[in-house]
Parts: structure tokens; sequence; C-alpha cells
């Protein structure tokens, strides 16, 4: 499974795609890097601007240019946005250039951790539980769709996610 060389993170908001890819590139020596702040870094404005500027499709070029680019790179560890799933693309390029693990949680989890975020462009000016509920509906079933595998955030604590991938990627590699 690592032969292919890195791991990308998929996963609704609030799923801890972020905060468990740092830790998991630290274990697996790899580098880190997140396509939300690529995007970001890469612009000089926050994604929440775009959004106001260029609306979700505006975003979705961006992401998907940076989705590109980054899955080229070796040894990485990649935490994508939730929405990165729609695009065709995207999908292709996440399943043929790397490990694809689905970090899955449950709506009210994401609620929890997404309650004082205001980076959140699609919970903007909407009721975000129901928002949060169309958003994993659409989307579940493209994660499991690419996932190599999944693994379960609910209630955990990042370093043991981490681990728990950590540990799989090992014993697929010795098969």
């Amino acid at each position: 499974m690592l032969n292919q060389g890195s791991v990308f993170l998929i996963g609704p908001m609030g799923s801890g795609k972020t905060a468990v890819g740092r830790h998991l590139a630290r274990l697996l020596r790899f580098s880190f890097h997140d396509s939300d702040a690529d995007i970001e870094s890469r612009t000089g404005v926050d994604i929440a601007f775009i959004f106001e500027k260029e609306g979700e499709a505006g975003f979705r070029i961006r992401e998907k240019e940076s989705i590109d680019r980054l899955t080229q790179l070796p040894a990485i560890v990649l935490a994508t946005g939730g929405g990165a799933v729609i695009d065709e693309d995207n999908r292709r390029a996440l399943a043929e250039r790397g490990v694809v693990v689905y970090l899955a949680t449950s709506v009210d989890q994401q609620l929890e951790r997404t309650r004082y975020g205001r980076h959140r462009p699609l919970l903007n000016d909407t009721d975000p539980e129901q928002k949060l509920h169309e958003l994993m509906q659409r989307r579940s079933i493209l994660y499991a769709q690419i996932a190599d595998f999944t693994v379960p955030t609910d209630g955990r604590r990042v370093q043991l996610v981490a681990e728990e991938i950590f540990n799989e990627l090992r014993r697929a590699k010795g098969r």
C-alpha cells in the first residue's frame, strides 16, 4: 500500500484531517500539506474570501489545481478539503497517486468541532446541522468509493487516530 508513497486524508469538515495529518506525517517522516492552506498560501487570501468573491465554483477550480500538484509530490501526507471528492479528476488523482484514508465522523461530532470556527464558508448563513447532513448524504459515497480504508474519528484523540493509520499502513506494506 505505501509503495505508492503518499497518504491522502479525505472526509468531511471537522473529521480531523489536518490535525491527524500533521501527526501522521511526523510518524511517517513525510512532509505535511493541506490543500486549503496551499490555496490560501498561493492566493494570499483565506478560503472564505475566495468563496465570497468567486463562489464555490471558483474555489473548486483552485482546489483541483492544488490537488493535482500536491498529489504528485513524493512522500507526503495530504489533508484535503471536505468537498475535494466532488470532482472526478480529484478522485482519480487521489486514488491513483497514493493511499487514501477516509476519516469518518458523525454529523454530531462535526457540529461540535466546527461550532466556533468562522472559516467554514459552506456553513455560513445556513442551519449548520441541516447543511452537514446534506453534505454527508452527497459525499459519503464518494469518500467510501476511493478510500483504501476508513478510520472512525468520533470522540477519539488525534494521536490515536494517526497511530491507527500508521499501523494499518505498516500492516498493508508487509502483505
